[in-house]
């Protein structure tokens, strides 16, 4: 009862006019974003961050402006899968599998509602289960000492892209890569200076939001440029929309599938690291190992539909739960929502629901009310969002561009953060280029001070002693879980990899 009367007092700080239009417009822009293929949720929150501070909003309008966007990416996601067979985002891959086959048989339009319906509910029970789960994982984590934090974070790096990662070696690189970045600063306990090589501005660290900027929204600017010109003519490639009510049999079919997928995606999403993508896949596999006794599924199956729609939106509502109550990103666009909450000097810790209530119940509450506004904006104005699909490259990257700079700008005021994250742009823009995942960068900048306090914390505690950080069940099954995350999916990655995204502006033509 005590979550329902947080709730309560959430809707009341979440229905104003300014909350209310902030979700609204977060929902409708992060629609398109994720239906725009190549930008997906991580890179659409990451650009909007400067305008939220632009616009000078509050804690908490400003995080419902960027978890909207969140949600609506991931309902997007579906439009350019269906239509077009090209992924807005990878959690979005596993819906072209069928999506695609319905938009070839004239079902494009049942497709696309099937598909918002299953983003519908899996948002939305994932979002009853943020407000169960959060005040009963706050429990657990009072638990927590500097080693088992310790352990926690290293749960979080050795798990991360865990199945759905398509090479756990380049994923170890670059969480390495993101730490080392993360030491650049004075030492917290020594006051050296570290990694600075004599710059006064580095002594402060880097900036977590120009580094996030930069590897996310400018590296999409130079691949962009990298690959001008060849560009995919999405006008002949669109099927027509068709029929937009699916028949109420199929309905029915499918609501044990979404079920499933909810469940599944929703344990996927609270896994530290996993994310949509791997929410994505498993409730298809699953889905497909159940209910394809007729091999329909990847012919046009519309289960093949709901079950990863209804796992990844589920994944991205379960994703929150560490990010709120531990500070441990579930997904990369909650890593990116992090830094947003740490730029706003708010700590996600267990205290944090009861030291900022207005923030995390109005966050929540937004997000039931995010839920409706994306239903009724999916199925009625889909014909809107599939001419936005139409807008060349060319016009969108400058704008992209655009906002980058004068949101930095108008954060710290310096030019040396906007040589910063060019620099950051065209490190995004390399690691590309070598398939590195650029989400285990951010998590080093992020959680790396966190990280290397905890234990140093530890060690001091323990007068130098490194049993410590196996001296609690806690921290043993931690250490366990992060061995076997890391492990299991190099073992067995054969069986669980999803196919990487295909024919986005950003790809390889060939």
């Amino acid at each position: 009862m005590d979550a329902l009367a947080a709730l309560s007092h959430g809707f009341l700080v979440a229905l104003t006019f300014e909350n209310l239009a902030l979700a609204f417009l977060g929902c409708f822009l992060g629609t398109i974003i994720g239906a725009l293929p190549g930008l997906g949720p991580s890179n659409g929150v990451a650009i909007l961050i400067p305008l939220a501070f632009t616009l000078g909003l509050p804690a908490t309008p400003a995080l419902i402006l960027l978890t909207s966007v969140y949600y609506g990416a991931m309902y997007g996601g579906r439009i350019s899968s269906i239509l077009l067979n090209i992924p807005g985002d990878e959690p979005a891959v596993m819906t072209t599998l069928d999506g695609y086959p319905m938009a070839q048989q004239g079902r494009a339009g049942e497709a696309l509602a099937l598909s918002g319906y299953a983003s519908f509910v899996g948002s939305f029970f994932a979002t009853w289960g943020l407000v169960f789960l959060a005040p009963q994982l706050v429990r657990v984590a009072l638990l927590f000492g500097p080693a088992e934090y310790f352990a926690l974070f290293t749960l979080a790096f050795a798990t991360l892209g865990g199945i759905s990662s398509r090479n756990q070696a380049k994923a170890a690189l670059a969480a390495a890569l993101g730490l080392g970045i993360a030491m650049i600063g004075v030492d917290g306990q020594t006051g050296v200076p570290r990694f600075s090589f004599g710059q006064v501005h580095l002594y402060d660290g880097i900036n977590f939001l120009v580094a996030i900027v930069g590897l996310f929204a400018l590296s999409e600017v130079f691949v962009f440029l990298e690959n001008r010109g060849t560009e995919h003519d999405t006008a002949d490639k669109r099927p027509p929309i068709g029929r937009l009510t699916p028949p109420l049999s199929t309905m029915k079919a499918s609501v044990g599938t979404v079920t499933r997928g909810t469940v599944v995606g929703f344990i996927s999403g609270v896994l530290p690291g996993a994310g949509a993508s791997l929410g994505s896949f498993m409730s298809y596999a699953l889905e497909k190992r159940l209910k394809d006794t007729d091999k329909t599924f990847g012919k046009g199956d519309p289960r093949g539909v709901v079950a990863p729609e209804s796992g990844n939106n589920a994944a991205a509502g379960g994703a929150l739960v560490p990010m709120l109550a531990l500070g441990v990103p579930g997904s990369g666009t909650t890593a990116v929502l992090l830094a947003m909450l740490l730029a706003l000097n708010i700590t996600p810790s267990p205290l944090l629901l009861q030291s900022n209530p207005d923030v995390v119940w109005g966050l929540i509450a937004a997000l039931f009310i995010g839920n409706f506004m994306l239903l009724a904006l999916n199925i009625p104005m889909v014909g809107l969002f599939v001419r936005v699909l139409l807008v060349p490259t060319k016009y969108l990257m400058p704008a992209v561009a655009m906002i980058s700079f004068v949101g930095i700008y108008g954060i710290s005021g310096s030019t040396f953060d906007m040589i910063v994250m060019v620099g950051f742009g065209l490190l995004g823009w390399v690691l590309r280029k070598l398939d590195v995942p650029l989400v285990p960068v951010i998590m080093g900048v992020l959680l790396g001070n966190q990280m290397e306090a905890n234990l140093r914390r530890a060690m001091t505690i323990s007068n130098g002693d490194w049993s410590t950080l196996v001296g609690t069940w806690l921290s043993i099954g931690l250490w366990t879980l992060a061995i076997a995350g890391f492990i299991l999916p190099i073992l067995f990655a054969r069986y669980f990899k999803p196919a990487p995204p295909a024919e986005t502006y950003g790809a390889d033509p060939d």
